[in-house]
């Protein structure tokens, strides 16, 4: 007979995000960034939910909002800059001038 531990882990829900994920997407139409809170599922009907804290307050109805409730596959993860390789310059540690016309002297 399995203990309880193994028993929850078999049965119980398995989260898409964890807390401190960032994530970025769209509520009600409106782009939105922010951290994820919680990631769990209340009821089978319902389905999955994230609350997400936002960047920036979102104002629907006349309400200022600081999270909002959303679906899972509402969600993109946001990179990181340091995710991204550097950006490679043809000489390095240099930033490349904007190109201005020379005036040619006349002789």
């Amino acid at each position: 007979m399995p203990n309880y531990a193994e028993y929850f882990d078999k049965i119980s829900y398995k989260p898409t995000w964890f807390i401190g994920d960032r994530v970025f997407g769209r509520y009600h139409k409106i782009p939105f960034i922010g951290t994820v809170g919680n990631d769990t599922l209340i009821s089978e009907l319902e389905g999955p939910r994230v609350t997400v804290h936002l960047d920036l307050p979102m104002r629907i109805d006349n309400y200022n909002h600081s999270f909002i409730i959303v679906k899972p596959k509402d969600l993109k993860r946001l990179k990181s800059m340091d995710d991204e390789e550097p950006l490679k310059l043809p000489v390095a540690g240099s930033i490349p001038a904007k190109r201005t016309k020379t005036l040619k002297s006349k002789k």
